[in-house]
């Protein structure tokens, strides 16, 4: 098998190594510990082995002195706090706050800072737009999505097609895999769908990164076609955002949205963002004042507002310009702290540099699974796995999905537990892996490829003696 001196040498040329630092890396003993209070043991007790960023990322350190920072404004100036800066922090004042995640967000997603709102969650931000860009005719009221999309996205383009009195089954446009075999899309095969049905289509809705397979899509590419044709579209970048490369201003997407609790690393359930484009957030004032139409249409709020005359308690709405027009209440100003503690780091790097790393470590993991010795059959029995991800690096993100032969899953994934090897799954037969760079090494990659050996070597053992044939998937 690679030894894992090849591990430490690939970790002591990393540029981007002093980053993992910044985050707080459970032990196997926190793992295991039915209390949150910290013991001796669990203190000096070995780390895990956490590869699960793609799902929930780690809780930077800086994240309790954030949080920390807008309890003590909040107790010490209460109300007054929306309009106070302080010396001994770098936090807005609540009023501002969300403007300065948005403009930290900003170069992660490859945004203007105006293109950028920091609020609600990722499906109420998905209403919120599609109830904005998504205008359908009896002529051209069809949405083109994904076959296999995310479930929450599915029922939300379900419900807002149903909303507008138009039948879902009739209305949407799944895409499919060309050859059944295969868990992707190919970029010419979202091209010809868009092409087979450009006349009746409304909208369109894809993920920049898909999140059974970890396949990246074209989105520049895809973005350009749905244009020639006339239609909107819009991108799930749930499993994208802080993974990859992104330019969606100079891409000319419509609208993106994402949430902040994966490899953003704000936590659980963290408040989420949303992109729109400047040629889509503009308010012409003067249209205003005539009567006329002077912005996209929209579901409005007060936080929406023009911050001018927003606490003036006027009727007639004047959203600000930009993205952050969208915006309807007051967002969790104690959400927005953890989200910027995390956006602070990615401050001390650059995309390119993750991306790059990141490349590597997903290519390391592959050489793991494919090419090494650690890959080769044993006792004559072929592997009992396949990667179901792109093979080209450009065409994924830091995930790998591990698609298991029949019957393994449940063991594998008991043996990975009881080593304190954190991934996750996806029923019937999938394991998905993904190293985040800011804070994963070449050696956590290698840990994990041993003892998946292992998990899967006694999941075979158990599914043979339990009267079953051995078989893998090549």
């Amino acid at each position: 098998m690679d030894l894992p001196g090849h591990a430490q040498q690939l970790d002591e040329g990393d540029s981007l190594k002093h980053l993992r630092s910044e985050f707080i890396l459970p032990t196997k003993e926190d793992l295991k510990a039915r209390t949150l209070l910290a013991k001796p043991e669990m203190e000096t007790s070995e780390l895990c082995t956490y590869l699960c960023g793609n799902s929930l990322g780690l809780q930077p350190r800086r994240t309790a002195e954030k949080v920390a920072a807008h309890l003590a404004a909040w107790a010490k100036k209460a109300v007054l706090g929306h309009f106070t800066e302080h010396e001994d922090t770098d936090m807005a004042d609540f009023l501002h706050i969300d403007g300065q995640a948005a403009k930290l967000m900003a170069p992660i997603v490859g945004a203007l800072p105006e293109e950028v709102a920091i609020m609600e969650t990722l499906t109420a931000n998905l209403h919120l737009l599609m109830a904005s860009f998504y205008r359908p005719t009896r002529e051209r009221h069809k949405i083109i999505m994904e076959g296999k999309a995310f479930p929450s996205d599915y029922y939300a383009v379900e419900s807002q097609i149903s909303h507008h009195g138009f039948d879902p089954k009739e209305a949407i446009i799944g895409i499919e895999p060309e050859d059944a075999s295969s868990a992707t899309l190919s970029t010419s095969n979202i091209l010809s769908v868009i092409d087979a049905n450009a006349s009746t289509t409304a909208l369109i809705l894809l993920p920049g990164i898909q999140y059974y397979t970890g396949q990246y899509l074209d989105i520049k590419t895809i973005t350009a076609h749905a244009h020639s044709h006339g239609i909107i579209i819009g991108w799930d970048l749930a499993h994208a955002v802080g993974n990859v490369e992104l330019w969606l201003h100079d891409w000319n997407v419509d609208f993106a949205v994402w949430c902040n609790y994966k490899y953003i690393n704000a936590g659980p359930g963290a408040i989420a963002g949303l992109f729109v484009h400047e040629s889509n957030g503009r308010v012409d004032l003067s249209a205003l004042e005539s009567g006329e139409e002077a912005y996209r249409p929209r579901l409005a709020g007060w936080w929406g507002g023009d911050k001018a005359t927003r606490f003036e308690m006027g009727k007639r709405f004047v959203p600000i310009s930009g993205a952050q027009g969208f915006q309807l209440g007051n967002p969790s100003m104690l959400a927005i702290s953890a989200l910027i503690a995390s956006l602070e780091i990615f401050q001390l790097t650059s995309m390119p540099a993750l991306r790059k790393k990141s490349i590597a470590l997903t290519r390391y993991l592959e050489q793991l699974l494919l090419d090494s010795p650690f890959a080769d059959a044993e006792n004559g029995r072929p592997r009992p796995y396949q990667i179901i991800s792109p093979s080209d690096p450009a065409q994924r993100g830091a995930q790998l999905s591990i698609r298991l032969m029949p019957g393994l899953l449940d063991k594998v994934l008991q043996e990975l537990e009881h080593a304190s090897v954190i991934v996750d799954e996806r029923k019937p037969d999938v394991v998905r892996v993904a190293p985040a760079p800011l804070y994963n090494t070449f050696h956590d990659v290698w840990s994990f490829a041993k003892v998946f050996r292992h998990a899967c070597r006694k999941a075979q053992e158990g599914y043979t003696n339990s009267g079953h044939e051995s078989f893998g998937l090549g």
